[in-house]
């Protein structure tokens, strides 16, 4: 019940509710009178009309009995405790303040962005998360760390295999065959790309930043920004699980300061915008032992090293892919009838230069394989500044500075050796060997003649 007037008169305002289930607890927004939380016999309901419609809340909640209902002011999260099932918290529901009939009626909607704080989140078990504290012990995830993106799709986006799905059902429930498709449709099921949301944050220059993907489903859905430039790490299909003791691909924290994000929808390979964008900041919290007098410099610093990271782990993986094709090579080489001798000579000289560059790229394993003391590679003093400056946002020390250049100047060298080895060598064995009629090894396409 509601009343308006210091309860001289009620008024109903159950709406559409579960009729046999209770309603234990209810809480009123702090700056909009109209949204209302109540807790369930199966779960949490808001509105936004103050009573009239309600609409369940869902987001990883099961269908529980909500008890009791607070709500963090400060960070706008909503508190739920459930009988038997713990505590719930949805952080910061204030677009919730911002839906109305219009944003539920338009295809899309993308709401205003909370001010984000750039900070390096603490580790006190020594990993991330609860560490190996057991399972015993008890610690929440806390909320992503970075700027969260909150969309509201009216439609899930669907492929055209879905679609079919759905109308060969309705065609079922009415008592109709449904047609069998065609094989041009379903050759364009097969081929079409994947429908997508995504999310372009641009900085005050208009200067793209990050590009995210988002969920497709109908409904709200969130994405959280890292306030991180994109990882310049080499490309894989599929990623690897991180866990205690790996890191999913970072890279250096972005640069303060005001952004802009803008919602557009990817279906049939063509990209359409789908909302107004909105502008927020990032700003750091200041909380730095040894904070960077100018980030300016830092992150110009952080930029080199990122670019310097990308350069030795594309050729550390493109040496893999040259040490990979050369063995592919010897063992063809070894069922020719009768090998050309200059052409194993020459793929001998080429293995022997590869490991010289996997040497100076990742430092000596038949010196380290014995406990022996090994230089630092350049990979050794790339990933030792990354790890550092990813993981700070203090100014580099001298030592970082120094490694920087020296892995710079002896890499240069290996650079060219490398680009000499796959580009003029490989590719002289490789011609070499389709011309004697060599069975097909990677990276040569056949040649053929009727």
């Amino acid at each position: 019940m509601k009343s308006d007037d210091a309860g001289r008169s009620w008024a109903s305002i159950k709406g559409n509710l579960p009729e046999k289930g209770t309603v234990y607890s209810i809480a009123e927004d702090h700056m909009n009178k109209d949204l209302l939380f109540a807790g369930t016999e199966f779960g949490v309901f808001f509105t936004i009309d103050g009573g009239k419609k309600w609409i369940q809340l869902k987001g990883g909640l099961p269908t529980i009995a909500v008890h009791d209902i607070a709500i963090q002011k400060r960070e706008n999260d909503l508190v739920l405790g459930t009988f038997g099932r713990g505590f719930y918290i949805l952080d910061d529901y204030s677009p919730l303040r911002n839906v109305n009939t219009e944003t539920l009626a338009a295809e899309s909607h993308l709401f205003q962005v909370k001010p984000s704080l750039m900070y390096i989140e603490s580790r006190p078990y020594g990993y991330k998360g609860r560490g190996f504290m057991g399972e015993s012990f008890y610690a929440a995830e806390n909320p992503p760390f970075g700027a969260t993106f909150t969309y509201y799709l009216k439609d899930a986006f669907k492929t055209k295999k879905k679609l079919r799905q759905e109308k060969e059902k309705e065609l079922l429930k009415r008592g109709e065959t449904p047609p069998y498709p065609t094989l041009d449709g379903l050759r364009a099921e097969d081929e079409e790309e994947e429908p997508t949301v995504i999310l372009t944050i641009t900085d005050e220059a208009a200067n793209v930043v990050r590009k995210m993907k988002g969920p497709i489903s109908q409904g709200m859905n969130r994405v959280t920004w890292d306030l991180r430039y994109p990882p310049l790490t080499p490309i894989r299909l599929v990623e690897e699980t991180p866990d205690a003791w790996t890191e999913a691909a970072q890279s250096p924290l972005a640069m303060p300061g005001m952004y802009k994000v803008s919602l557009a929808k990817r279906v049939d390979g063509v990209e359409t915008e789908l909302s107004v964008p909105q502008e927020f900041t990032a700003s750091i919290l200041g909380t730095t032992t040894l904070p960077a007098s100018d980030r300016k410099p830092l992150a110009e610093f952080q930029r080199k090293v990122a670019e310097l990271q990308r350069a030795t782990m594309g050729a550390s993986r493109a040496v893999d892919d040259l040490k990979e094709r050369i063995a592919y090579i010897k063992k063809a080489l070894y069922q020719m009838p009768a090998p050309a001798a200059n052409l194993v000579s020459d793929v001998g000289r080429l293995e022997a230069a590869t490991n010289e560059i996997i040497r100076a790229l990742r430092g000596d394993r038949t010196l380290s394989s014995r406990n022996e003391p090994t230089p630092p590679s350049i990979s050794d003093r790339v990933n030792g500044i990354v790890d550092d400056q990813w993981q700070s946002t203090g100014a580099p020390t001298q030592t970082q500075i120094d490694a920087y250049n020296i892995a710079g100047d002896e890499f240069t060298p290996v650079l060219a050796k490398l680009r000499t080895a796959v580009q003029t060598d490989l590719r002289g064995i490789e011609i070499a060997m389709e011309s004697l009629g060599a069975p097909w090894t990677p990276g040569r396409i056949p040649e053929w003649k009727k």
